[in-house]
């Protein structure tokens, strides 16, 4: 079957979206590795599971978080295309069948987190496998000068060597210049080799707006206002589990109905908050950033931001969220300038000296029995005398454990020491320079709510898409 034929056959669509048909010519037709930038709920998915169906061998499609694959994975057996996930929740027997599957051909798609490739096995097994086509999705989680870094995902460049350097597409909603070069190198790829795509800041049913607030009360003020003013599904985003609790406490206070989600619920307990989420059982959620990656419900009205984010990166990934079923949808950033200082911490412990960096690791060497006998408290005591909200030790464990320095965890009590620290985590200009690109991102979201501009063109122009048309639907434009 052609695309087209694929395309109403299985996904029930008459024509493409945007770049669709011209992302999918390109690695079907030119054979030509992709590096895809288009906004959330614009159909990016489609540009390599279409491509799937077409090549004879089976598409690999690595994807960062275990509920985001599983909801992709359900959807494609409904349409009746042989796919599976393999990740930690799965049986063994069952794992080993799904990668058998796989490799004989059964199956077309198979999800699965990076950390997968740490596991020998399915090294040893997935390199029998003819593999057509490589999908990297959430793609601006392989670079550290991100947003959403995650460790495992800028190994990809070492996997796709593995299994025989095959054609190979990327995508996200965001990407700078820099983190989408970044991209192309962690795929151990040069410029030439691959065609970038973009689609630009097509949401504009979306309505951008930025309110300056003082304390909680007025934050409280402004989302019961939004909330009770939206029939449909919305989201409050905090930054801290703390401030989140505090105000789920105030709207239980005022009988008012939520849900609640972030990093410290269980993982059964943050599934169960998802799927009543999505069916809509109860419509209001407050949540960190950890909720929302390839979250695709239709109906989310609005989306409340009560403290401020990270950088213009993960705002726009988060307020993509809202209004997918094409409908007007409110998107408000609620500024108080005291949350500047939260997201200044956070800049902080994502960014250890080297040498911090060099503390953690005698620590490590001399006394390893220790850390593994008492877990990661000991480790803090020793180094931050018990201060719990400094969290550089989370970052060091995990950069060590990306660059191969340590094996197993202080979690598991199985920490390992098996290389010194790499040059890159003992360079403090190198590590200064990533601490003053985080500063320059926060910079951006004061620069946000301060622009009289259009907010729309704004956050084009940051993303390097200048000549962007006023929206006339922000607080901004309603001025001018």
């Amino acid at each position: 079957m052609t695309p087209r034929e694929i395309l109403k056959t299985y996904f029930g669509y008459e024509s493409f979206l945007g770049l669709q048909e011209k992302i999918i010519d390109n690695l079907i037709t030119k054979k030509k590795h992709s590096l895809v930038l288009a906004p959330t709920g614009s159909g990016k998915s489609l540009c390599y599971q279409i491509p799937a169906l077409v090549f004879e061998g089976g598409t690999l499609v690595i994807s960062p978080l275990i509920a985001l694959m599983q909801d992709q994975v359900d959807a494609l057996k409904k349409k009746n295309i042989p796919a599976e996930f393999i990740n930690s929740t799965v049986q063994k027997a069952a794992r080993e069948k799904r990668l058998n599957d796989f490799v004989s051909g059964k199956t077309k798609l198979l999800y699965v987190t990076p950390e997968r490739f740490r596991k020998k096995e399915f090294v040893e097994k997935i390199n029998k496998a003819d593999i057509s086509l490589l999908a990297v999705d959430e793609a601006h989680c392989i670079s550290e000068w991100g947003h959403d870094f995650r460790p495992d995902y800028s190994r990809i460049g070492e996997f796709r060597k593995l299994i025989g350097n095959p054609l190979t597409i990327a995508l996200t909603a965001t990407a700078t210049k820099d983190v989408q070069r970044d991209i192309i190198d962690k795929l151990s790829l040069h410029e030439n080799e691959i065609a970038v795509f973009h689609q630009g800041i097509e949401r504009p049913n979306l309505r951008l707006e930025a309110r300056d607030v003082y304390g909680d009360e007025e934050k409280i003020k402004h989302i019961l206002e939004i909330s009770d003013s939206y029939e449909g599904s919305g989201i409050i985003y905090f930054a801290l589990i703390k401030t989140l609790e505090k105000f789920s406490d105030y709207l239980l206070s005022k009988k008012k109905e939520h849900l609640v989600y972030h990093g410290k619920l269980q993982p059964k307990e943050r599934r169960a908050v998802q799927r009543e989420f999505m069916t809509g059982e109860n419509k209001l959620l407050l949540g960190t950033n950890a909720f929302g990656m390839g979250i695709d419900k239709p109906d989310i009205r609005f989306i409340i931001h009560a403290e401020m984010p990270s950088s213009i990166e993960a705002y726009y990934q988060e307020i993509g969220r809202a209004g997918r079923d094409g409908k007007p949808s409110l998107c408000v950033l609620l500024y108080d300038q005291n949350d500047l200082y939260t997201q200044m911490e956070f800049i902080k412990w994502a960014n250890p000296s080297a040498d911090y960096y060099e503390r953690v690791y005698n620590l490590l060497n001399q006394n390893l029995e220790k850390v593994n006998s008492l877990g990661i408290e000991y480790l803090r005591e020793e180094l931050s005398f018990k201060d719990k909200n400094d969290f550089r030790l989370e970052t060091v464990l995990a950069m060590f454990d990306r660059y191969g320095v340590t094996e197993g965890g202080v979690e598991r009590r199985n920490l390992k020491l098996v290389s010194s620290i790499p040059k890159r985590l003992a360079d403090d200009k190198r590590l200064e320079e990533k601490m003053m690109d985080d500063n320059k991102k926060l910079l951006a979201v004061v620069n946000y709510f301060k622009e009289k501009r259009c907010r729309r063109v704004y956050i084009s122009d940051y993303f390097g898409f200048p000549g962007e048309k006023p929206c006339g639907n922000c607080d901004n434009c309603d001025l001018t």
